[in-house]
């Protein structure tokens, strides 16, 4: 039996215009603040010096910090509340991005990217629980939507960053992704000073039970508020609950290894190609664009195979086996002539980011166990994605090439495949636990 919708779907705009408005700004502004740093930072070091020490620093600091404001955001959502603390995040973003513009010196950029960083730690965690409260009966088209543009915010910038260098200043190439995280503050301080309930509680309110099969482990069409939910029990308790259900280990897992392919990817793809294709940086950064560019369509695709077609199994293997194929292949045969190649099948790696958030919002009931498991996956996650680049760079200076770190990669992706089908079992957490422990 495969679940189903007794309450035909509301229009994705009617009562939630703000929402979509908000949601996708802030998601364009996640990636951009990210990749809009690398490809000038050798322009911002003809104004003041950068050391390698500090670009390690930088390089580390998006998962670190992802990794320790996941730990932090459930207790600051309960208290402050879901919409509140996204504006917080955005504001952070904002403000951290005007100032990384207007550094002087290194320090100023460090520190500037680390309030980014703490802004864009916040909203990763809040993202997947917005869309399930705000849209628990179009979770498969608006997961779409939000990862889309996530991986367009995260090829553009690398695209436009120089020219918009070369045209008003490193300064202005940094500072205009500030206007984006700021016209997202918008439709939530809206939402937040006008009169009336959230708009999100209609949507909620019509989503019925689920129900699905217990023999073929593949997701429901809806797993997005399943049945009555017992008095919850306090956050700590919750998360030390968390930490006892193989199906969240199975989550972390599966994330962490989309987050350490993405990182290893932006610190050390280039110069991979060029030292073993012997391409020139222009090439290279050619490449790492095609690379991000293939999260495009893997972002418009998996939430609607995902939630309507049950494919999680399927498209975990294909973004597996494509990535362990690409990476194989440029540890073999890393010609120029073939790196498109390479890098094509190595971009369906991700396959597996938007496959994850999608995972987090219908692996609960609830919008309140929606953030509390999107934190504990994604630190747990990004824990593994802040050691990794590190990792790549020291087992490249101790061995001095490369074969090493591309086999410690292929590693990572052949460990996790267990996990990732054991997270397409096609249940929630609460039914993990009730089935375990008893009531949840």
């Amino acid at each position: 039996m495969t679940g189903s919708l007794s309450s035909s779907k509301g229009p994705l705009w009617r009562g939630r215009a703000l929402a979509v408005l908000g949601i996708l700004l802030c998601a364009f502004s996640l990636r951009s603040a990210v990749a809009s740093l690398s490809p000038v930072v050798d322009l911002i070091g003809e104004d003041f010096e950068v050391s390698a020490a500090v670009l390690g620093v930088i390089g580390t600091l998006p998962p670190a910090c992802f990794a320790v404001f996941g730990i932090l955001t459930p207790d600051l959502e309960r208290r402050l509340g879901i919409e509140r603390l996204t504006v917080i995040a955005l504001t952070a973003i904002t403000a951290g991005l005007i100032g990384r513009s207007l550094a002087t010196d290194s320090i100023g950029l460090l520190a500037g990217t680390a309030v980014v960083f703490a802004g864009v730690g916040m909203a990763n965690i809040l993202l997947p629980p917005l869309v399930k409260k705000y849209f628990a009966d179009r979770i498969g088209l608006m997961m779409t939507v939000y990862t889309a543009t996530m991986a367009f915010s995260t090829f553009v910038p690398p695209l436009v960053a120089v020219p918009l260098a070369d045209a008003a200043g490193w300064r202005f190439s940094l500072g205009i992704w500030a206007a984006f995280a700021f016209a997202g503050l918008i439709p939530w301080l809206v939402m937040l000073f006008r009169p009336g309930a959230p708009a999100g509680a209609a949507a909620t309110a019509g989503v019925d039970d689920a129900t699905f099969d217990a023999d073929d482990g593949t997701d429901d069409a809806v797993l997005a508020a399943t049945g009555p939910i017992a008095t919850a029990p306090t956050n700590r308790r919750l998360v030390a609950r968390l930490a006892r259900i193989p199906l969240v280990w199975a989550l972390a897992f599966t994330f962490g290894t989309s987050s350490t392919m993405a990182y290893v990817s932006f610190a050390w793809l280039p110069s991979i190609m060029i030292d073993t294709a012997g391409v020139d940086a222009a090439t290279a950064g050619f490449m790492l664009s095609l690379w991000a560019f293939i999260g495009l369509p893997a972002g418009l695709v998996v939430p609607v195979l995902v939630v309507r077609f049950q494919a999680t199994r399927p498209l975990f293997v294909i973004g597996s086996v494509g990535a362990l194929v690409g990476l194989l292949g440029l540890l073999l045969f890393p010609r120029p002539e073939l790196l498109w190649l390479w890098m094509t099948l190595f971009g369906l790696v991700g396959v597996s980011f938007p496959l994850a958030l999608v995972l987090i919002s219908i692996r609960t009931r609830t919008p309140d166990s929606a953030v509390l498991l999107s934190s504990f996956v994604q630190s747990a996650g990004y824990v593994l994605a802040a050691i990794f680049p590190v990792l790549v760079g020291i087992l490249h200076d101790v061995t001095g090439g490369w074969t090493i770190p591309i086999l410690a990669v292929i590693a990572v992706l052949v460990l996790t495949f267990p996990a990732g089908i054991a997270a397409g079992r096609r249940v929630t957490i609460e039914d993990e636990w009730e089935r375990r422990h008893g009531t949840w």
